[in-house]
C-alpha cells in the first residue's frame, strides 16, 4: 500500500555548501571533510566516508559551509544533477551539493533508495542558462513517501541486501568485459607486432617499444610510408569526421557527440578512405586511426594518405595500440603531458614495422575474425549488465513507493 506523503522540508533540513578562496593555503588541507560532486560519483556503494579534499578550520569559517551529522544525505544539484549518497561521517559542502539533515524519526537510507531513483525527474527540474541547476525551493518543495520508521527500515534492510546482490552480479560481469577487453588487445598486439606463424624466425627490431619482430618483416620511419595531405573542403559539405582514442576515426553522425560544433566547416581538411588521421592535441592518448569513408576533420588535425606498401587495416590496428600512442609521445612537443602536441615533423621520425602486403591483410582477416567472437561475448555480456542495472533501479522503485511489498520475514 503506497505510503503518505510530506514535501521534502518536513523530512529534512536542507542546506547549500560554499567554497573557500582556492588561492589561500591556509583554507586548504585541514581536517574538515569538503563534498563534492566527484566524491559522489567515484562511490563504490553509497556512503560517503572521505573526500579528496579537506579544508581547515580557518577556510570553514570564511565561506559560510556548514557540516552535516553522519547520517545525513548529500545530492549533487550540479552537472550532473541528482547524485547522492548517505555521510558515514561528518562533513560538509561546496556549492555543487545540498546536505538534507534528517529531522526527526528518519531511517536516510529508505530516502537514499528514493532519490536514487529520482534523477531523471530532478534533472527536469533543473534551471539555468549557463549550467543547470536544482534550486533549494524545488528540493525543499519535492512530495515524498513517508512510511512509518518501522516500514522505511524495513525497506531499507531489504533493499541492503537484494542490491548489494544484483550489484555483485554488475561487478563479476564487468570483471568478465575487463578480461575481454584485455584479451582483445593482447590478440591485436600479438597479431601486429609478431605476425601468425609461431614458428617464424625473429630478430631484434632495434626499435624498444616494439622488441622482436619476423626476421623477413623490414623497419621503415613513417616519413617514406606517408605523404601529408592537406587538401581543404570549400563547402564544409563533406561527411564530419571524429576522431577519438576509444573509436578510432568515425563519421560524427554515428556517435552522440555533445561538444561544441562549428558554426561552419569551410577549410576543413578532405579524408579519403584509407587515409591516416591523427588528432594532434590527443595522440599521446591514442586518438588517430585511419578513415573509413571519405570526409573531412578539424584543420587542427593532420592527415596523412597511406603509401602503397602499407594497407590501411593494418596500420589502423597498428597505431591504435596503447604502446603505439606511447611511442608518438617522445616525438611531440608541449611542456606538460596534457598539452602535448604530434605534429608532421615529430610522427615522420617515428619508425614502423612493415610486413609484406600479403601478410597484412592475413593479419587484418585474423583480427576481424578473432575479435568478431570476442565481441559477440562483449554484446551479450553489455546486455546482462543493462538488465541487471534495470533490475536494481526498478526494484527500488517499485518498494520506495509501496507498489510492491517486502517479503514479511523482512518487515
Amino acid at each position: 500500500m503506497p505510503a503518505a506523503q510530506k514535501q521534502l522540508r518536513h523530512v529534512f533540513a536542507v542546506t547549500s555548501g560554499a567554497t573557500p578562496d582556492s588561492g589561500n593555503p591556509e583554507y586548504w588541507d585541514g581536517d574538515i571533510r569538503w563534498a563534492t560532486p566527484e566524491d559522489i560519483s567515484s562511490l563504490d556503494g553509497y556512503r560517503l566516508r572521505d573526500t579528496r579534499r579537506k579544508i581547515t578550520r580557518a577556510g570553514y569559517e570564511s565561506c559560510g559551509t556548514t557540516t552535516a551529522p553522519p547520517g545525513s544525505i548529500v545530492l549533487s544539484k550540479r552537472a550532473p544533477i541528482g547524485q547522492v549518497a548517505v555521510l558515514a561521517e561528518e562533513a560538509c559542502s561546496n556549492q555543487g551539493c545540498f546536505l538534507l539533515t534528517p529531522r526527526n524519526d528518519t531511517d536516510t537510507r529508505f530516502f537514499y533508495y528514493w532519490l536514487s531513483v529520482q534523477t531523471e525527474y530532478l534533472q527536469v527540474l533543473g534551471r539555468g542558462s549557463t549550467f543547470m541547476e536544482l534550486s533549494t525551493d524545488e528540493l525543499k518543495s519535492l512530495s515524498v513517501p513517508h512510511p512509518s520508521l518501522q516500514q522505511q527500515r524495513a525497506i531499507a534492510d531489504y533493499l541492503d541486501r537484494e542490491t548489494a546482490r544484483l550489484d555483485a552480479l554488475v561487478v563479476a560481469k564487468e570483471r568478465v568485459l575487463g578480461l575481454l577487453a584485455e584479451k582483445r588487445r593482447a590478440l591485436i598486439t600479438r597479431a601486429v607486432t609478431r605476425g601468425l606463424d609461431p614458428r617464424v624466425p625473429l630478430r631484434d627490431s632495434g626499435i624498444p617499444w616494439f622488441g622482436k619482430i619476423p626476421a623477413h618483416w623490414e623497419i621503415e620511419r613513417a616519413r617514406w610510408l606517408f605523404r601529408e595531405r592537406d587538401h581543404r573542403s570549400e563547402t564544409g559539405e563533406e561527411e564530419l569526421l571524429t576522431v577519438s582514442h576509444l573509436t578510432g576515426v568515425t563519421p560524427r553522425s554515428e556517435k552522440d557527440v555533445n561538444m561544441f560544433e562549428a558554426q561552419t566547416t569551410e577549410g576543413y581538411k578532405i579524408c579519403f578512405p584509407g587515409d591516416l588521421v591523427i588528432n594532434t592535441l590527443w595522440a599521446w592518448m591514442g586518438a588517430m586511426g585511419v578513415a573509413p569513408v571519405k570526409g573531412i576533420a578539424s584543420p587542427a588535425y593532420n592527415v596523412y594518405e597511406t603509401g602503397p606498401r602499407l594497407d590501411p587495416p593494418y596500420i589502423d590496428a597498428l597505431v591504435r595500440l596503447p604502446v603505439f600512442a606511447q611511442e608518438v609521445t617522445r616525438y611531440s612537443k608541449g611542456v606538460w603531458s596534457s598539452r602535448l602536441r604530434l605534429y608532421p615533423e615529430g610522427f615522420f621520425e617515428v619508425y614502423l614495422p612493415v610486413p609484406p602486403l600479403d601478410e597484412q591483410r592475413a593479419i587484418v582477416s585474423h583480427i576481424a575474425r578473432e575479435t568478431g567472437n570476442l565481441e559477440i561475448v562483449r554484446a551479450a555480456t553489455e546486455r546482462t549488465v543493462a538488465l541487471l542495472r534495470e533490475r536494481r533501479s526498478a526494484l527500488i522503485a517499485a518498494v520506495v513507493t509501496g507498489k510492491l511489498e517486502v517479503p514479511r520475514n523482512d518487515a
